[in-house]
């Protein structure tokens, strides 16, 4: 009896590898956070008050105020836990076939977020003071991107019409 697959078998096991990535990187944004921090963009991250980072002519041992954007909410660290909680979550929703679609748009739309990061990270890697190993890993990592889109949004039934 010949094996076939089914268009519903193929969409769980490509939802189960998908949670299994996400899950992976989860974790990896809870063990090694310096390695997500490079593709946090500067301007979402929030500068708390701290001692010894006063500008030029400024006495170090007092608090300076930090330069912070209109879109500085959270500092790096809380965006890197916040992130890897969002793919935790996008990870479990993928699993349930009840969830699966909404987790899907959500992952979609949470990998094209990301891209802002990437893109951000690559600029600073070909700036005056990137490094050669940083322009190497952000050239590469930022195209990473498109395909993981594409998957995610493959799993919310896109191509279907649904």
């Amino acid at each position: 009896m010949p094996f076939s697959w089914s268009a519903r078998t193929t969409q769980t096991i490509s939802a189960a590898a998908m949670s299994a990535l996400l899950l992976v990187s989860a974790r990896k944004h809870f063990r090694q956070p310096k390695f997500f921090a490079p593709v946090v963009p500067d301007y979402l991250c929030r500068e708390d008050y701290a001692v010894g980072h006063a500008e030029a002519g400024q006495d170090k041992t007092k608090p300076t105020a930090p330069h912070n954007g209109a879109l500085a909410v959270m500092s790096r660290e809380e965006w890197i836990a916040v992130s890897g909680l969002l793919e935790a979550v996008a990870a479990v929703g993928l699993l349930i076939p009840a969830t699966r679609r909404a987790a899907a748009r959500g992952t979609t739309l949470m990998f094209t977020a990301f891209l802002a990061g990437h893109v951000d990270a690559l600029r600073r890697a070909y700036s005056p003071t990137g490094t050669v190993s940083a322009r190497r890993i952000h050239t590469l990592r930022l195209p990473l991107q498109i395909p993981l889109i594409l998957w995610a949004w493959s799993l919310a039934g896109a191509k279907r019409g649904a």
